[in-house]
């Protein structure tokens, strides 16, 4: 007759240290703006490596005529699509200079604009199980904003699918 398995006890020597296994950590860095609002609109979102810095992703794209807020969440979007790509796993932090977004996916404010709610659901949609949302001043948003610009200003950058 065989006996039952044992149950192991405590991490086994194949385990990391510390017994969990690591999660990768990334960063989005978007941004969106329109030259008028609304007006000819684009936006620009990147994906770093957390830990090293290293930009796995990026892209910038024009939208048509649309709102700030259109194109501001346009990036966080992008930048969702982006990092879910590179690892669905992860842990990502969202950078932007948009209170207005970060406060809204964050869940503090509300979404009432009728023209947001299908943005913010999709934003919803691809967020990870673990994510923060950090308002950054602009001067820290520079990587993504010049995407923004380049865009407009017809050199848009195209994603690559990362790693």
């Amino acid at each position: 007759m065989a006996r039952p398995p044992v149950s192991q006890e405590g991490p086994s020597i194949f385990d990391p240290e510390g017994g969990e296994s690591p999660t990768r950590r990334l960063v989005i860095e978007a941004d969106g703006g329109s030259r008028g609002n609304p007006g000819p609109a684009a936006y620009g979102a990147l994906v770093r490596d957390a830990g090293t810095g290293q930009l796995l992703d990026s892209e910038g794209l024009t939208l048509g005529v649309a709102t700030n807020n259109v194109a501001e969440y346009s990036g966080l979007i992008a930048g969702l699509e982006m990092a879910k790509a590179i690892d669905p796993s992860a842990a990502v932090e969202v950078r932007m200079d948009s209170k207005l977004v970060v406060e809204q996916m964050a869940g503090r404010w509300k979404v009432k604009h009728p023209a947001m709610l299908p943005l913010a659901r999709r934003a919803q949609a691809l967020r990870p199980s673990e994510v923060s949302w950090t308002w950054v001043p602009r001067e820290a948003n520079k990587a993504a904003d010049a995407l923004v610009n380049a865009a407009l200003d017809g050199d848009p950058k195209v994603r690559t699918g990362g790693n």
